[in-house]
């Protein structure tokens, strides 16, 4: 006779297995650079690629006449973030102003993958066999949130710090730049190089770490409250018990889903506000 036994774990191991990722390698030390998260960069690349598609397709279908809803829309947020960047950087925003517009849409659709449900792609992601080498098949890998995951967050702060260190070098000079790096803010007097490369090492990383920390952690605690109401769902009985929880899952979900897009925009907006800002300030000199 067939074994009949369903694994079921418990809520510990539940939260644990969703924080997992699609690894390369699940042999890892904590200080190995090797292993890639699949997921995080397949979910992100996937994103960016909607991103450019919707904004082309609004560009394409751009008319002067009477405006669909959709133009209408990418209309307003066009405007919105010209009229911040034209308010923070004051120089050529040929380049700036659209990047900023791509940073904000792609972070909201990153950010809206945690508005699905909790199991639903890692149950699809099942169908195709993404199991962890040798796992069973309650063992599936799948963290589809990029913006949960630290790595992705500092890489893309990553690539502002290299903007900030692009636009600083363009706009004051190498020489410029440098002086200011090793002259600002306490003054140009020998004695005083070390403190001033020091301070400004110091503003470069902490600007970076904190733009990518800030939207790591908004996302993984919006992210690990959706797995504590999923566990809600988890006891199934015919009694007061199962049809309170159940209850309780339909109201507490539905209540943090609608609270959570306004973090999913916030986040976004942030990001694509302080992405400005760095950029400003490196066109400026002290």
């Amino acid at each position: 006779m067939a074994d009949a036994h369903v694994y079921a774990p418990n809520a510990t191991e539940y939260i644990v297995h969703h924080l997992a990722h699609w690894q390369t390698s699940k042999q890892q030390s904590i200080v190995d650079f090797s292993v890639i998260n699949i997921d995080t960069v397949l979910f992100s690349v996937l994103c960016l690629g909607l991103t450019l598609w919707l904004l082309y397709a609004a560009a394409k279908r751009a008319t002067s006449g009477i405006p669909t809803k959709f133009q209408a829309a990418i209309e307003i947020l066009v405007e919105l973030v010209e009229d911040q960047s034209r308010s923070i950087v004051h120089g050529n925003r040929a380049f700036i102003a659209p990047l900023a517009l791509t940073v904000f849409v792609w972070i909201v659709m990153m950010n809206a993958i945690d508005l699905l449900p909790v199991d639903l792609l890692p149950k699809i992601a099942a169908l195709f066999g993404w199991y962890a080498a040798g796992a069973d098949a309650h063992d599936v890998y799948l963290r589809p949130l990029p913006t949960a995951d630290l790595n992705g967050t500092l890489g893309m702060s990553l690539g502002v710090l290299l903007l900030m260190l692009y636009y600083g070098v363009k706009i004051k000079g190498v020489g410029g730049f440098i002086h200011e790096l090793f002259c600002a803010p306490f003054g140009a007097h020998p004695l005083l190089w070390p403190a001033n490369f020091l301070l400004n090492l110091i503003e470069y990383l902490a600007k970076m770490v904190s733009l990518g920390m800030r939207l790591f952690g908004n996302m993984y605690a919006g992210e690990l409250l959706f797995f504590l109401i999923a566990l809600m769902g988890g006891y199934v009985a015919l009694n007061t018990t199962g049809v309170l929880l159940a209850f309780a899952q339909v109201i507490a979900g539905t209540a943090w889903l609608m609270f959570h897009i306004l973090i999913v925009l916030l986040q976004a907006f942030i990001f694509m506000m302080l992405t400005l800002v760095y950029i400003g300030q490196a066109h400026e000199s002290h």
